[in-house]
């Protein structure tokens, strides 16, 4: 097998992207002495006030890209803190009611960021449902009407899965959820950017979002707060009572800037980028076609373009096997860290050893007709070096 060491062919987009080289521009002019460098919140003089007008730009930049208003926008350090914020946020706000709605139901695919904050949440008292999906993997609105409960207050599903990239029909979802009395959270990290937001059209109450999963940097976010709502979420960072007491702590003007730039980038690209991506899609699966033992999971789900999930269903397969320079995710980065197999491949179905023989190849903005190519060959390369005694079924 041969490799290219001189360049990486990209396919772990979902985990990451690379900051757009128009979102660096844009933060290297918030750096240094003669960039706007001033902290936010110092009113006083000109470098604060310079600093806060670039914050509320990038604000209004965000909300334009969801449909929201720019003061339902608040910033967090990414999506991580956004699901935490809004889940933990809304069980501790309602125990002070009367009559408090503390069931939460959510679902067995959902992010590592949410099923570990329902776990917490559920050692400290919380009962929680978690929606089984559907042979597609899909998670339908059907299964999740059946899981609410008269005291149903809050559900939480992704909006695009990260692992197999399948849509959650969250329209009708958010209808059903509204007229049983209960407000819905949307995680969005892998589906800003991506696919068409308008949380009023459908129906959101909270959003996640990250910025590096849109070609902005690390460690910034945002969580929408529909308006009328901040009342009802209990702030998890205490300090200062920035952003309308929701969130404390120095805003991080740089990040904000390259996070709004981003939204912007996407607002004005996001459908040439995804027609392109999508034709790219399309190259690599009819590439692939005719190699034994090769699925694509969720192929029948309505799903995004950019994800591929293509479990290889050879027993002698292993993802080393593609070499350092083919960069796929051999399940989400978070199950990564753990080492365990991917909840969400067998939430649909796959065994162990399935999901152990299973890669995951994402696409973005800077993939380019050359790295589908390289991956068709190097699948091909594997596959038919493979004995086909060792080919078994998923």
């Amino acid at each position: 097998m041969t490799t290219n060491t001189e360049h990486l062919h990209y396919f772990d987009y979902a985990a990451t992207t690379p900051a757009d080289p128009r979102v660096i521009a844009a933060m290297c002019d918030c750096l240094g002495v003669d960039g706007v460098f001033g902290n936010p919140a110092s009113s006083s003089h000109s470098a604060g006030t310079r600093a806060r007008a670039l914050v509320e730009r990038a604000r209004r930049e965000v909300a334009a890209l969801i449909g929201a208003s720019a003061e339902e926008i608040v910033w967090t350090s990414g999506a991580t803190e956004s699901n935490n914020l809004a889940l933990k946020g809304y069980v501790e706000g309602t125990e002070s009611q009367p009559l408090p709605r503390a069931h939460l139901v959510t679902s067995e695919l959902e992010h590592k960021a949410i099923l570990d904050t329902a776990a917490s949440l559920e050692r400290r008292g919380t009962p929680v449902t978690y929606v089984r999906p559907g042979a597609d993997g899909a998670i339908t609105p059907a299964a999740v009407a059946a899981a609410l409960r008269e005291d149903t207050g809050l559900v939480s599903l992704m909006l695009v899965n990260n692992e197999i990239g399948t849509l959650t029909d969250i329209a009708a979802i958010a209808a059903l959820v509204h007229e049983a009395g209960a407000l819905l959270h949307v995680d969005a990290a892998q589906a800003l950017g991506k696919t068409p937001i308008d949380v009023k059209a459908l129906g959101i109450d909270f959003l996640s979002m990250s910025a590096h999963k849109v070609y902005g940097p690390k460690g910034i976010g945002a969580l929408y707060v529909r308006e009328g709502l901040a009342a009802r979420i209990a702030p998890q960072m205490h300090g200062g009572g920035h952003e309308r007491g929701l969130r404390s702590g120095t805003l991080a003007t740089h990040q904000i800037v390259g996070m709004g730039t981003a939204c912007a980038i996407a607002a004005t690209d996001m459908e040439a980028d995804n027609a392109r991506i999508a034709r790219l899609a399309a190259r690599l699966l009819e590439g692939v076609a005719g190699l034994p033992g090769i699925t694509l999971n969720a192929r029948e789900a309505r799903r995004i373009a950019h994800t591929l999930s293509l479990t290889i269903d050879h027993a002698g397969f292993f993802p080393f096997l593609l070499g350092p320079d083919f960069a796929v995710s051999t399940t989400s980065a978070c199950n990564s860290a753990a080492g365990t197999p991917s909840h969400v491949l067998m939430g649909i179905g796959l065994s162990a050893e399935a999901a152990s023989r299973t890669i995951r190849l994402s696409l973005g903005r800077f993939t380019k007709p050359e790295d589908i190519d390289f991956a068709i060959a190097m699948l091909r390369e594997v596959v038919e070096s493979l004995s086909p005694a060792t080919a078994q079924a998923v």
